[in-house]
């Protein structure tokens, strides 16, 4: 059943296999070792149908039980404190984990195997399969240790030797397992690394392109090979206390305390982990009171030692004695607390449930004492905020206003020093550390504030340069517990350490004020500007010593020309009035003897390091030799100095920073990106676990994040001969820079793997590889737009509010936030995609723009920022509309010949298709330098015309512009029917008629036994047209039909702002029982599951569900629309169509004829993951799209590829979906307008494309989308007009939920 092999390589992994009976083979990879501390186990279960569970752990030397390793793979969930449970991930063809062990002492891992599902394990002869890891990692021979460097020159040799052709990835691999074996082979007759190294020195590391040096690319790393990281490490999510309904994943703990107490009225939950164990925190409402539920998965005698915070958050204070727990004991300012132990079922936890009731506290702080010691969060209190963050006063802006009032007042005091206001900045960081990242964003506001010079930092008081460096010392070491207690905070505290010095105990800062002393002596330079300098030294150092050292450095290399010095300070923002400004003013030029040049600059040199130590914490040199170490004796020095490197850094990091600390200024910048991101990558585990100097890593991970940038902007200018792979290559390493910058990465870290799949299918000449990856280049471009928004949102608040009241100048305001976003990869980014986005429209054959809706048309231009904010407009003369958003879910103003946008909404949006039925050319403008010059003609006529699938734009005079009514484009003998009650309150699919239900639900009904049977049609039943209008005026409901009736008026009077009052009445309504009784039996009888046999709560949320449907009717886009179709709002009736929702895999919308192109002879899909929602919803992003001719439905040509960032998904439930009357109006797109309502919340998901079975089994792909044209073509067939078409794909199976005649 089982066997085990070594593979050759240069480290060779074991390998192990297992016949698990069914056909089904497990094999299991181990490389790497335990005493390396780099185990590596991967399993691959093959030809398997479903999801397999791992339960498993690991083994120390001597021991029977399983230990749980810290080091697991994500999706992996804690069985009862025994076991780890990790699902398989399935990827093409197989399922697969990796599992990771750093842990020495783990020898040997054990598992079985679970079908969840069939609630099966799988064993190996009744036991459990063992996997051995090695204590030392197999090697094939000891050749494997040649230097990756080296191995890429020779690649880069090898390359050049056959002419530099253009390889496609796959070749570039070969060329580096050539170089490989090759400089194995060299070291297996005896060479040295050393000889090997020496005998490619004098090899050429230039490419010459149309006869000009592109020094920017001079590297064999873009070209010639590909770089494999696991990028999923990477992935940092923000885990909140956050409410019901959003879609952060549940613990275990969580499940098994919603499962046991219920978890319909919870309002927050905050989990923390400690150890292997989780703390779960719940705040929930029963009977008006707030509980507060401390869960702990852990065993034996626990005691919460708890107190609550009433005026500042962290405070501690006892409890009153009214809200004590059961077994609570009130001790002098807290209380003790015993938890109770809960068995269930599934598990058992320990509880303790704390009845606030409605006493106004901010929070509780608290620690647990367990075994005889002390639980504390990092050393700190655990902490549970009850109450939202401070607004503004008066305009709801979010800010911590207390903390930026006190920041204020306190301004004078802190521009005494930099010591000062770092010990004021330490003070308030530890009080508002608890108010969540608005605290920390008023402390980097303020401190930004000071860095660009904004406030004073220095008042008449002397303070001592060491009593600056131990205050931030101080300060640091505080941010430094903060990044790891607090990790959804690590972004704003990286923004703060990038405005503060290092810092340090003990001689560090003195020395600034010793070793100039020396210098002076050593130089004979004791007056003029060097005296000026030393007295401003004394009295109050700050980082621009740092500048004015570089200044006299480069002065005196320069042989001593007084403007190289001026130029040195402008660059770096000190003038002359700087300078005079201090305390102790530096108004004279530098002068040095002539023969003092070679001491100045080994002094000075010395010294600069000094400096750097203490104020300039992200300097990169500065940064690395701090982490690595260094010492110096100087010259006359006082004493030597020692810095000791950070223990736990790896070789392979080391490397890189000496490659980058030696090459930093290089013109050829390829070699230095890729050594920029390979120190990141290696640094990255580091700085998520404790260590003692972890200030410094983050200094240094921040120094190393700020040079890919400044680099990448260095070389910027060269793209313009750039190769596209080396396009591609510099891409991946921006991207990757801002992924290991971000936390809440999700989106990018997709992207990432994304771009790395595009760039492995590179084909320069492939339409269809242009298509994708430009696909993956807008999803970026969404998430740096909503990237830099949520920074607009959450820092602009305080800049604004704090700039203020400091009287900071009002440009600087302005720009604030502007400038941070600037100071990031995320712009360098952006214009890498800019100068892509050209080169990929050639290749794909894309033209400037995509047209939705294809008509010649003139007009005057106009501007507007949404489209949303007009769509009620009546515009008087015809209009070209430039609009920088639109949703998909807009009605087109009356007057508007055309609407021109770079967003991307869906070919099948509402927006689209109106624009489409209504004559509006619609079209998507792919280069903004053209809708740039279009805002430039603001109030001029232009013609638009429709040529080649692009448009043309010309300048025309006003008289061309032929002005007509602007009336509605609509027909004329629209109108509608109002319907009765029929006596019924719910009909079987039987029963649909025109009189009880719209075409939707009627659609479904004729297509039940039409369609061949693996075209799936779901069951149905309704509530008919006029049970609304019934219930509405029956004895229970008059109030409610009161107030519509009155606000119904108010909206007819023109005030539109009723319309969602009008929708928040509705949802009052209240269900008549024989209402209930009739939908629960024709609902049982079509086999639709009843939701009251799961409890009253459901059945409320079914209500809820049908009344959100019927206060559709009311929405604003709806109502627009009705009005300016002529139509009367009264007469529209609302059937409600119930269905057993589908949890879909992919969604599809068809259109039996070619929208953009009108071809009858085509059939158009969009197709999305999970539910439709996403595709005819205002959701950024486009959706998969392909044509089909109906000629050859075997044939499918994918034409646009997904960027959608959202997907939707739901567990299984029902769907109640609108079907107006105002659906069946032949020209009048009324579908869409109203709402069907999910009775469960749908979850969003982000996206991950790079492992969907659509994206990369292209037999799959070409299966599946034959077999939606073929829906289309059937349906089409039976109604014998073109369709409009929407169903979902669930297991391979495909389901048609509603069809309706093509508009």
């Amino acid at each position: 059943m089982a066997s085990s092999k070594s593979t050759n390589g240069s480290q060779t992994p074991l390998v192990y296999h297992f016949e698990l009976g069914e056909g089904m083979q497990l094999q299991v990879n181990v490389s790497g070792s335990s005493s390396g501390c780099n185990a590596k186990i991967e399993l691959q279960l093959k030809n398997c149908s479903r999801t397999w569970i791992l339960h498993w752990g690991g083994l120390y030397r001597g021991h029977m039980n399983w230990a749980i390793p810290a080091d697991r793979p994500s999706g992996t969930r804690i069985y009862k404190q025994t076991a780890l449970q990790t699902p398989l991930v399935k990827k093409g063809e197989i399922y697969s984990i990796i599992i990771e062990l750093r842990d020495p002492k783990i020898h040997a891992i054990e598992f079985v195997l679970k079908d969840e599902r069939h609630d099966r394990w799988l064993k190996l002869n009744k036991g459990n399969f063992r996997i051995e890891i090695p204590e030392v990692a197999l090697s094939a021979s000891p050749l494997s240790s040649i230097p990756r460097e080296l191995v890429e020159r020779k690649a880069y040799l090898l390359w050049e030797s056959k002419g530099k052709p253009r390889n496609s990835l796959q070749q570039q691999e070969q060329d580096y397992e050539d170089a490989l074996r090759e400089l194995q082979s060299q070291s297996s007759k005896g060479l040295s690394l050393d000889e090997l190294r020496r005998s490619l020195e004098g090899a050429s590391t230039k490419r010459i392109t149309q006869g000009k040096e592109l020094a920017v690319f001079n590297s064999s790393t873009s070209s010639t090979h590909p770089r494999g990281h696991d990028i999923d490490k990477w992935l940092q999510k923000s885990y909140e206390g956050h409410t019901k309904g959003t879609s952060l994943l549940a613990s275990p703990l969580f499940n098994l305390v919603e499962k046991s107490i219920g978890g319909d009225n919870w309002i927050m939950q905050q989990t923390f982990h400690v150890g292997n164990h989780d703390i779960l925190v719940l705040l929930r409402i029963l009977r008006g009171d707030y509980h507060i539920l401390v869960a702990v998965n852990m065993k034996g005698a626990i005691v919460l030692h708890w107190g609550v915070s009433k005026s500042s958050y962290g405070e501690w204070l006892a409890p009153p004695p009214d809200i004590l727990p059961e077994r609570s004991k009130l001790l002098d300012g807290a209380c003790q607390t015993y938890f109770k132990d809960v068995i269930t079922r599934e598990g058992s936890f320990q509880l303790v449930d704390i009845n606030l009731k409605q006493k106004d506290f901010l929070g509780i702080s608290f620690v647990l004492w367990s075994g005889g010691s002390w639980i504390k969060n990092n050393g700190a209190n655990f902490f549970v905020g009850l109450k939202p963050m401070n607004k503004g006063e008066g305009d709801s802006k979010g800010i911590v206003k207390w903390l930026l009032d006190e920041i204020s007042q306190r301004e004078k005091d802190a521009q005494r020093s930099l010591m000062h206001r770092f010990n004021i900045a330490a003070e308030l960081t530890e009080r508002c550390k608890n108010e969540g990242q608005l605290g920390l964003i008023g402390i980097f506001v303020w401190l930004r504030f000071m860095t660009s010079r904004q406030l004073t930092w220095n008042k008449n008081y002397n303070v001592k340069p060491r009593e600056i460096s131990a205050a931030q010392d101080k300060f640091t070491d505080l941010l430094q517990k903060i990044y790891l207690s607090q990790p959804n905070d690590r972004e704003i505290v990286r923004l703060i350490m990038t405005c503060i010095g290092r810092g340090g105990q003990g001689d560090v800062g003195q020395r600034i004020r010793d070793e100039i002393l020396v210098l002076q002596r050593n130089n004979d330079c004791k007056s003029g500007m060097m005296e000026e300098w030393h007295q401003k030294l004394h009295n109050n150092s700050s980082p621009d010593d740092v500048i004015i050292c570089q200044a006299l450095l480069d002065y005196v290399r320069s042989d001593y020309k007084i403007d190289v010095y001026w130029r040195t300070l402008k660059a770096n923002g000190i003038t002359k009035d700087i300078l005079g400004s201090y305390d102790r003013p530096i108004v004279s030029e530098p002068c040095f003897r002539a023969d003092a040049k070679e001491g100045l600059i080994r002094d000075l040199t010395s010294y600069l390091r000094t400096l750097k130590a203490v104020h300039s914490g992200v300097d990169l040199e500065s940064a690395i030799e701090t982490c690595l170490g260094y010492s110096s004796k100087g010259h006359d020095f006082m004493s030597g100095i020692q810095v000791h490197s950070v223990s736990g850094l790896s070789l392979r990091l080391q490397e890189c920073l000496n490659f980058v600390k030696t090459h930093i200024d290089d013109k050829n910048i390829g070699p230095l990106m890729e050594k920029l991101l390979e120190a990141r990558i290696e640094l990255f585990p580091v700085l998520v676990m404790p260590h003692e100097r972890l200030k410094d890593l983050l200094f240094l991970d921040l120094a190393l994040a700020s040079a890919v940038r400044t680099t990448m902007e260095r070389g910027f200018k060269d793209l313009q001969n750039a190769h596209l792979p080396d396009m591609l290559f510099l891409i991946s390493l921006v991207l990757e820079n801002l992924c290991l910058s971000t936390v809440n990465n999700e989106d990018l870290i997709y992207c990432t793997k994304d771009w790395c799949h595009i760039r492995k299918l590179y084909d320069p000449n492939g339409e269809q590889w242009a298509l994708q990856t430009k696909a993956v280049l807008d999803r970026l471009q969404l998430v740096l737009t909503d990237k830099s928004q949520h920074y607009q949102r959450m820092i602009q608040p305080s800049a604004q509010y704090l700039g203020q009241l400091l009287g900071v100048q009002k440009w600087a305001i302005d720009i604030f936030t502007e400038e941070v976003i600037r100071a990031g990869s995320a712009p360098i980014l952006s214009m890498l995609i800019n100068r892509l986005h050209p080169i990929l429209r050639k290749i794909a054959n894309l033209g400037c723009w995509q047209v939705i809706s294809p008509l010649d048309v003139c007009g005057f231009v106009t501007s507007v920022n949404e489209l949303m904010t007009v769509q009620d407009k009546v515009y008087k003369q015809p209009t070209v509309l430039i609009a920088n958003k639109v949703t998909g879910g807009e009605e087109i103003p009356d007057g508007v010949v055309a609407v021109l946008t770079h967003d991307m909404p869906d070919v099948l949006s509402h927006v689209s298709i109106r624009a489409r039925n209504s004559k509006v050319c619609f079209a998507t403008c792919f280069d903004q330098r053209i809708l740039q010059d279009l805002k430039l003609k603001e109030g001029k006529a232009v013609s638009i015309w429709i040529k080649f699938s692009n448009l043309e734009i010309r300048d025309i005079s006003s008289s061309a512009v032929s002005f007509g009514p602007t009336t509605s484009t609509f027909p004329q003998a629209l109108t509608l029917k109002k319907k009765n009650f029929g006596g019924k309150y719910a009909i079987s699919i039987e029963e649909f008629t025109s009189d009880t239900v719209g075409a939707k639900s009627r659609n479904i009904q004729f297509l039940r036994g039409r369609v061949p049977s693996w075209i799936k049609i779901p069951m149905s039943i309704a509530l008919p047209f006029g049970v609304f209008e019934h219930i509405l005026f029956e004895d229970l409901n008059r109030d409610v039909a009161n107030k519509i009736s009155s606000l119904s008026r108010l909206v007819q009077g023109g005030d539109l702002s009723k319309l969602q009052v009008i929708r928040e009445v509705i949802l009052q309504l209240k269900a008549p029982p024989p209402l209930i009784n009739e939908l629960k039996n024709k609902m049982k009888n079509s086999r639709i599951p009843w939701p009251g046999d799961e409890g009253e709560e459901r059945w409320r949320q079914a209500w809820q569900a049908i009344k959100k449907v019927w206060a559709s009717k009311w929405n604003e886009r709806a109502y627009i629309s009705c009005r300016k179709a002529s139509l009367n709002h009264d007469h529209l009736c609302m059937a409600v169509l119930v269905q057993e929702i589908i949890s879909a895999d992919y969604a599809f919308v068809i259109h039996t004829r070619n929208p953009l192109s009108g071809d009858t002879s085509e059939i158009y899909t969009e197709v999305v993951k999970g539910l439709g929602e996403t595709l005819v919803g205002a959701y950024p992003g486009r959706a998969m799209s392909f044509i089909t001719k109906k000629s050859n439905l075997k044939s499918p040509k994918v034409v646009g590829f997904p960027s959608k960032q959202i997907g939707l998904f739901i567990k299984k439930s029902l769907i109640f979906r609108s079907d107006s009357n105002g659906e069946d109006l032949e020209g009048y797109a009324g579908a869409g307008l109203y709402d069907s309502i999910p009775m469960d919340e749908e979850q969003e998901v982000l996206l991950d494309y790079s492992c969907d079975r659509l994206m990369v089994d292209k037999s799959f792909q070409l299966s599946l989308f034959s077999k939606i044209a073929e829906v289309g073509n059937i349906i089409e067939g039976l109604y014998r007009s073109a369709q409009d078409i929407e169903g979902v794909v669930k297991d391979g199976e495909i389901y048609v939920v509603q069809t309706r005649p093509q508009i």
